[in-house]
């Protein structure tokens, strides 16, 4: 049997190509996630392969790369840039005799360090067991066939087992908090829905400036800072337009290439933040090469929420950082469709403003006209 080894914070990074178009992009993004997870990257090991090899993920010859790597920078962990199989990750771990992470558990580590709220931590241990469960193959130690003997004799039901009744238990609980937590959530919503409120939700890829632009636009103090996942936890705070309107705004957790579906799913109470909203801001990080495919990223997780039918202007942030100015486009209705600010030094956001305030009224005509329509 194989004791799984102990970690550290001392690392070798791999990202494999596979042929994907973005992969620079993606190598750049793990060693991102890397140190905002708190990991010193000893070592960077790249490679080509036309597919994963079934028992190591990576050629022989590449893992031996590793494990020189790792000797040579005496890590204690290695985190690939792909998702593992358990099997992989297993056979891994007995050649380089120290952890193996894949991308999925990098990020949902990530997310258990920053959850601060009640409810992001129910969240994110759901997100967590769900994928545990995943990994519970036999080969493990603690896996073990319960032992026999006087006082020790079970009902002969496999350690396995066990470990997936009791996770099972667990998962069932937390759903059922959630499951409050939406409730809850249903109510504010519908308060705000009897007040005719205009909701807005910000989303966007993670580290796009959503919070900054968030406590811009709000008067507000969400924690934003230069990191991937800064924000888990949805917040919503009331805004005072020019015209003296008010809206309701919420900053939301940033979204990822290959985000995994366990914390989709677990996330799934504050997204319906995003699904509920009248209109969505969605930032990008207008400085970024990358910012097209960030963009499909984030379109292809609102529609797994049901959120992509929603009006959308995309807030192009972060022109500090490049040569463009402060302006907007326009659709061929005449609808405020692209706005490019710096939400950092504020250049552009009455722009932004403007942009709330025809939406808003736009949403407020329509629905003094179906109120007279009915009666």
């Amino acid at each position: 049997m194989f004791d799984r080894p102990g970690t550290g914070t001392e690392a070798v990074l791999v990202g494999l190509d596979f042929g994907a178009a973005d992969y620079a992009e993606s190598v750049e993004e793990l060693q991102q996630l890397a140190a905002s997870a708190g990991v010193t990257a000893r070592a960077l090991v790249k490679g080509r392969r036309l597919r994963p090899d079934p028992a190591l993920f990576a050629g022989r010859g590449k893992v031996e790369e590793i494990a020189a790597a790792v000797a040579d920078g005496h890590a204690s962990l290695v985190i690939f840039n792909h998702e593992l199989s358990p099997v992989q990750e297993r056979n891994l771990e007995r050649r380089f005799g120290c952890r193996v992470v894949d991308r999925t558990s990098l990020i949902l580590d990530i997310f258990a360090q920053r959850a601060r709220s009640h409810e992001g931590k129910l969240q994110v241990e759901l997100a967590q067991l769900e994928h545990l469960a995943t990994r519970l193959v036999r080969g493990w130690t603690h896996l073990e066939r319960q032992k026999g003997g006087i006082g020790l004799r079970g009902p002969g039901e496999a350690q396995l087992e066990t470990d997936r009744r009791l996770l099972g238990k667990r998962v069932k609980v937390l759903k059922e908090k959630l499951a409050k937590v939406r409730n809850q959530r249903e109510v504010q919503r519908r308060a705000r829905s009897r007040a005719h409120l205009f909701a807005v939700s910000l989303v966007g890829y993670t580290n796009a400036g959503k919070s900054t632009l968030f406590n811009r636009l709000a008067r507000a103090d969400a924690y934003a800072a230069d990191q991937l996942f800064a924000t888990l936890d949805t917040t919503t705070r009331r805004a005072r337009l020019p015209s003296g309107n008010a809206v309701v705004l919420s900053d939301t957790v940033g979204f990822i290439r290959r985000l995994p579906h366990t914390l989709v799913a677990a996330f799934r109470a504050t997204l319906e933040e995003t699904a509920r909203a009248d209109l969505l801001l969605h930032v990008v990080d207008a400085s970024s090469g990358d910012r097209d495919a960030q963009i499909a990223a984030v379109n292809q997780v609102l529609v797994e929420i049901g959120a992509d039918a929603i009006p959308q202007v995309l807030v192009c942030n972060k022109i500090d950082r490049t040569r463009i100015p402060a302006r907007l486009e326009r659709d061929e209705y005449g609808r405020i469709s692209r706005v490019w600010v710096s939400a950092e030094s504020g250049e552009g956001l009455d722009l932004v403003r403007l942009a709330l305030e025809e939406y808003a009224a736009s949403s407020l005509h329509h629905t003094e006209f179906k109120n007279s329509a009915a009666a």
